[in-house]
């Protein structure tokens, strides 16, 4: 009888924990996506803060929704499919050994709708130097606060 109750309770145990983590993917749908880049494809933003303030030959893409980096090309959310075009239409004459940077920032990587698009378009192009800044918290914590540069606003 000890026996049984035990089972029955590790039983009921078992499928609370797995509940839980079901319960947990379903509130963060994030959590079921897979990241088309490898730790290696993640740039750091003080790399490419002393890129931009060298010089040095960089393509930088804003594919989402915040403030420029100094010197990116804005194609808007990816997540949108014009934006997304736009995208593959900005890349399409590009070398495919060129230096290429993706970056959004506007939420944590497992939130971002706009990250995996892109990335994605550039494993599909075949480019062989992609990059996904890694903005992981936000453009503010992970690239503004450190006083990085941005583009000068339009007037």
């Amino acid at each position: 009888m000890k026996k049984s109750a035990f089972n029955i309770s590790f039983v009921v145990m078992l499928l609370c924990v797995v509940a839980s983590k079901l319960n947990a993917q379903a509130v963060n749908p994030g959590a079921l996506q897979s990241n088309p880049w490898t730790v290696n494809e993640l740039l750091q933003p003080g790399i490419l803060a002393k890129m931009i303030s060298s010089n040095q030959k960089v393509r930088i893409y804003n594919i989402g929704v915040v403030q420029d980096i100094k010197g990116a090309i804005n194609v808007g959310a990816a997540s949108k499919k014009e934006s997304l075009q736009k995208f593959a239409q900005a890349i399409k004459t590009s070398p495919k050994d060129e230096m290429i940077v993706v970056y959004c920032g506007c939420c944590p990587f497992d939130k971002c709708p706009n990250i995996r698009p892109a990335f994605q378009l550039l494993k599909a192009q075949k480019f062989s130097k992609p990059y996904l800044l890694n903005l992981s918290t936000n453009l503010k914590t992970d690239w503004i606060s450190k006083g990085y540069p941005l583009a000068k606003p339009e007037q």
